[in-house]
């Protein structure tokens, strides 16, 4: 198996355990991207938690689901988003106005799109959550 996107790979293995009805999933390998992502969905109650496990190699993230997401994924490429560009893009992938969140790397740090249009800066779009 040839790995294309650490991210796509992680934000799938959630996806799929969840449809499963599975109460954690085990994410290999780890990246600073793919914990960022997961702090924002912890962050907004999406999973409940999850572990970082150093195996001394690429490492081992175990997520504990609570069984609200719907779907996950990455937008590749990730384009470039501003502030008022937000807003049409999240209706457009998204299914309503006050469901799900699209994960944004701007100058500040990876965020939500919510946080970003309350901050007023764009970015790159890397992924959704709903």
């Amino acid at each position: 198996m040839v790995l294309i996107s650490v991210l796509n790979n992680a934000l799938n293995s959630i996806c799929n355990a969840e449809k499963r009805g599975k109460r954690q999933v085990l994410i290999r390998p780890s990246s600073k991207v793919v914990i960022k992502f997961l702090q924002v969905m912890m962050k907004h109650g999406y999973i409940q938690e999850f572990e970082i496990v150093d195996d001394h190699r690429a490492g081992k993230i175990v997520v504990f689901l609570n069984g609200r997401i719907n779907k996950c994924g990455v937008i590749s490429p990730r384009f470039d988003v501003s502030n008022k560009q937000i807003e049409s893009l999240s209706s457009y992938i998204l299914p309503s106005r006050q469901f799900g969140y699209l994960v944004l790397t701007t100058s500040a740090g990876i965020m939500d799109h919510e946080e970003a249009k309350h901050k007023g800066i764009g970015g790159k779009i890397i992924g959704f959550f709903y």
